[in-house]
């Protein structure tokens, strides 16, 4: 059973579940996206609501309530993610597929937690539970929840129902506001060691996977996905991409970006213009640490190239890296996203033919 979470957040785990009668009613699990953390939730709300645990501390699987939460309909789970994030999954589960998330009247889809549906919780947790134990409220990623929506959540972690346990999982914790966090236990999720990580995508029998850990940042479980999914053939995309750019023309590839951003095969990897920024920032960021000699950090399989690309000093592609992380702080909402591009690869452009 210990294969329902990797080796490194075993620990963890045996430690929560060593006594889950003094468990917090609101725990804030923290860290950077594919670290785990979503996965430990799924499963401790899953334990939590078993009424036949085994003895290595996970849901059995096969008892009624383990069977309500695998079709996703337990009456004590209480979901509260962004609408975006809820219609993409329908859509993945009927398509196949992933596609643009929108509502029915043809409007996207909010990528908040409204204040609506805290209400709706609860409404329903003035409810007494189905089976007379525990309920539990996943909120997931607590950042997306508003001003309003929060402050409405206050006042149930501040006067939680007896039974209820709040699980909100956050990759920005700081967006949160400090009185959400003063009312909850914090756990961290950090990065396992190189070791473990290389091991674990071993056995996962990832292909690119010294390349993939390190653009994720040493996070295997991000690797895996990227392996396993459409973004890895958008990392390449991007590599060859900027691996012309020096002798090609930015202008160009701001037009060829701006339409594999709306197409398809971009919608369906999760590829946006924050996306694009962020890769851009490892970029510059792997090109200052060439320049001083050293081995690149995100894009070790590129490291041939960058060595060539790379004829900027050390101050110039720092100065770029500064640069496109205010880039990255607009790119949610750019006034024009054709300019956004072509201001950012111009930039990125001059960096890379500066001597």
């Amino acid at each position: 059973m210990s294969a329902l979470l990797p080796p490194w957040l075993l620990p963890l785990w045996q430690q929560v579940t060593r006594d889950l009668a003094r468990l917090p009613h609101a725990l804030l699990l923290e860290g950077p996206a594919g670290s785990g953390k979503r996965q430990f939730a799924e499963q401790l709300a899953r334990r939590l609501l078993c009424v036949s645990p085994g003895g290595d501390g996970f849901a059995c699987g096969a008892c009624a309530a383990c069977n309500w939460f695998a079709a996703g309909n337990h009456p004590d789970m209480h979901r509260m993610v962004p609408a975006s994030a809820a219609l993409a999954e329908q859509e993945e589960g009927e398509d196949g597929e992933g596609s643009e998330s929108s509502a029915k009247d043809g409007k996207k889809a909010s990528d908040q937690i409204v204040i609506d549906q805290v209400r709706q919780m609860q409404s329903l947790l003035e409810v007494g539970g189905h089976q007379g134990g525990r309920r539990v409220v996943l909120i997931d990623p607590a950042e997306a929840m508003n001003v309003p929506t929060a402050n409405a959540l206050l006042k149930s972690l501040e006067e939680p129902p007896g039974d209820a346990v709040f699980l909100l999982v956050s990759h920005s914790p700081r967006r949160l506001l400090p009185t959400i966090r003063s009312r909850c236990q914090s756990w961290s999720f950090p990065r396992p060691e190189r070791a473990v990580a290389q091991q674990w995508l071993a056995a996962q029998r990832v292909s690119d996977a010294e390349a993939l850990l390190g653009f994720s940042g040493g996070l295997p479980l991000a690797a895996a996905a990227i392996a396993s999914g459409p973004l890895a053939d958008a990392r390449k995309r991007f590599m060859r991409d900027m691996q012309g750019l020096s002798r090609g023309d930015p202008l160009k590839l701001a037009g060829e970006w701006e339409a594999w951003l709306k197409s398809k095969a971009a919608l369906e990897a999760g590829l946006t213009l924050t996306v694009l920024v962020s890769w851009l920032q490892r970029w510059a960021y792997d090109a200052s640490r060439v320049a001083q000699g050293a081995a690149p950090r995100f894009f070790s399989d590129a490291a041939a190239e960058l060595a060539t690309l790379t004829k900027g000093g050390f101050d110039v592609w720092s100065s770029c890296y500064n640069e496109l992380a205010g880039y990255r702080r607009v790119s949610q909402h750019p006034l024009n996203a054709r300019l956004f591009l072509e201001d950012m690869l111009l930039r990125t452009t001059r960096a890379m033919t500066t001597k």
